[in-house]
């Protein structure tokens, strides 16, 4: 059996309706732009981390240590970011609770 020639075939985008092209491309463009600014994160944190490597004093009440800047950088914001999402629950049970 032959094979039909390469040139007298038509190119799939040809049979694709316009706005499904025009929805595919713009998927596309916000796919590389998450990624571009994934990457940008990323960067910004391997800086971060770099420039706070040095050890600094912390002051507790009974005492003090010596810790690594970047790990009690780091400490804040997952307590951060956990104190968040508890709050963001807790607000979303009580205003529900009321219907």
């Amino acid at each position: 059996m032959a094979e039909p020639d390469p040139q007298t075939q038509t190119p799939a985008t040809e049979d694709e309706p316009r706005g499904e092209r025009v929805r595919r491309r713009t998927r596309r463009a916000g796919l590389y732009t998450w990624a571009f600014l994934l990457v940008a994160l990323l960067v910004v944190l391997v800086a971060l981390i770099i420039a706070n490597t040095r050890e600094v004093e912390v002051s507790w009440v009974f005492g003090s240590t010596s810790q690594s800047l970047v790990w009690i950088i780091l400490a804040a914001a997952i307590v951060g970011w956990l104190t968040g999402i508890v709050t963001s629950v807790l607000f979303r049970r009580r205003t529900r609770r009321g219907q």
